[in-house]
């Protein structure tokens, strides 16, 4: 079983357009829809829900009205200025958007009068796809620990694979180079970055590129839309050569990508234009890649 996972320096570079497709090319595949902040992969493979489960983290505090004195001792030692007072300054209650569940004014009340339950933070499901199995999550709004989501989400793929007896977990990973990217990355086989020829592009390119040696994973380079500026495509292919990465290959701008998510399919299951093609190729690549180191 190999462990790929799909990452972008930044949003929008086509890295869940390449990763649907890959589910599509693959044999004996599991998904994993890491990026929990703003999943969308289920677009595409319109996923059926088997299994459905809360996820929990951390704490959240909450005062109970009956029991509060309205001293004000809570008040006091927030930090997060997460405790207000009721219109008639008789009780305390807790701004639930401002709380960082630290506990403090939970030791702090001298009546005991705040709980300190686990707070939900969204859900994680295992569901069923046309490409195969795939574990997800939706956090939500405002949630925090979407590392720690992402790492359950993988977790549950692992598995998943394992009874299923799967060649590939393939990820489909956050953007960025925060603590989401850090939990969907480490440990894995291989790193597909999917960048594209703009300053951003590149930029962030760069910093992934930082991120996957910290970690010591193996790197293969996709430039989407390289014909928006294929003078600059060069240069990140350059770079990332340098920098020992695959150069796994290029990909053309093409309406079919949008065209495919609005039918709810891959590129490759949609079967027109040029990148189709290429994806097939590039899948070919990485996958000899792979399997030969």
């Amino acid at each position: 079983m190999k462990q790929i996972v799909i990452i972008s320096g930044k949003g929008g570079t086509g890295k869940t357009s390449v990763t649907a497709s890959f589910a599509a090319l693959a044999r004996k595949s599991v998904l994993a829809d890491c990026d929990v902040d703003a999943a969308d992969l289920h677009l595409i493979l319109q996923p059926e829900i088997k299994r459905r489960e809360v996820f929990r983290s951390g704490h959240e505090a909450g005062i109970r009205v009956s029991d509060c004195t309205g001293c004000g001792v809570c008040e006091e030692v927030c930090r997060f200025d997460a405790i207000g007072r009721a219109e008639d300054g008789a009780t305390c209650f807790v701004r639930d958007m401002s709380c960082e569940g630290c506990g403090v004014c939970v030791s702090a009340c001298p009546v005991g009068a705040i709980d300190f339950p686990e707070r939900e933070g969204g859900e994680w499901f295992i569901s069923d796809t046309r490409c195969g199995p795939m574990a997800h999550a939706r956090l939500t709004p405002g949630g925090e620990n979407s590392g720690r989501l992402v790492a359950l989400v993988r977790e549950q793929a692992v598995e998943l694979a394992k009874e299923r007896q799967a060649d590939w977990v393939l990820v489909d990973g956050p953007p960025g180079i925060g603590c989401p990217v850090i939990a969907s990355l480490t440990g894995t086989d291989l790193a597909v970055i999917v960048t594209e020829p703009t300053l951003s592009g590149a930029h962030d390119l760069s910093r992934v590129l930082d991120l996957a040696q910290h970690f010591h994973i193996p790197v293969a380079l996709v430039v989407n839309k390289y014909d928006l500026n294929a003078d600059l495509a060069v240069r990140l292919e350059k770079e990332a050569r340098e920098r020992g990465a695959f150069l796994a290959g290029r990909l053309p701008y093409d309406g079919a990508f949008t065209e495919a998510q609005r039918q709810g399919l891959s590129v490759v299951e949609y079967g027109k234009g040029a990148a189709a093609e290429e994806i097939k190729e590039l899948w070919k690549r990485i996958r000899e890649k792979i399997n030969h180191e």
